[in-house]
């Protein structure tokens, strides 16, 4: 069965984005440093945007992900940057109540139950589905997570968009990996406990 996998950049207090909810890449809190550009190609090069393999000269299909998921506020800010579809390379679903139709017709609009519809992506044949964010999708999704892979600045901001927004609803991961690049950049594997 596939695994959800909540791939994802965050601080030391745990904010995957700032108070604004602004695209954090490459901010001074969320550093694009050449080891982490690295560690991406060699590891997860499909959880690059089109534009940005197109660049770099990659293209096949994922080593990890076929799918990719996110909320409306993630998608919205690939729609700010001009790009309808920011992973052509990927399945992708953005989970919206508000947003239709598509603005692309490779982005499939989910309305429906967020639980009831990722059990099913599971379910399916393929490599495992990528949980891009933003928070408040991830905490809707958090019964079925099955791994976090968490790339963890050095930095602290005090406030944020949240790894998971929503109420109180204790869950237990256990850690599998743990990768400490040159720039101070940790990145942390756990997986359901």
């Amino acid at each position: 069965m596939r695994k959800l996998v909540y791939y994802v950049a965050t601080t030391l207090d745990g904010y995957i984005a700032g108070p604004d909810g602004g695209d954090p890449t490459g901010q001074d809190y969320f550093p694009l440093t050449p080891d982490l550009i690295q560690f991406i190609v060699e590891h997860y090069p499909e959880t690059l945007p089109g534009p940005a393999r197109a660049a770099m000269g990659i293209s096949g299909p994922g080593r990890a992900f076929d799918t990719v998921l996110e909320g409306r506020a993630s998608y919205e800010l690939g729609l700010a940057a001009g790009m309808t579809d920011a992973y052509p390379h990927l399945r992708h679903l953005v989970f919206s109540t508000t947003l239709a139709p598509s603005p692309d017709p490779a982005v499939e609009i989910v309305a429906t139950d967020a639980l009831e519809r990722v059990r099913a992506l599971k379910a399916e044949p393929g490599l495992d589905l990528w949980l891009v964010g933003g928070g408040t999708l991830a905490h809707a999704l958090l019964p079925e997570i099955d791994r976090l892979v968490l790339k963890q600045n050095r930095s602290v901001i005090g406030s944020g968009i949240p790894l998971f927004r929503g109420p109180f609803r204790p869950h237990l991961f256990r850690p599998v990996d743990e990768l400490l690049l040159d720039s101070g950049l940790r990145v942390l594997t756990y997986d359901r406990a």
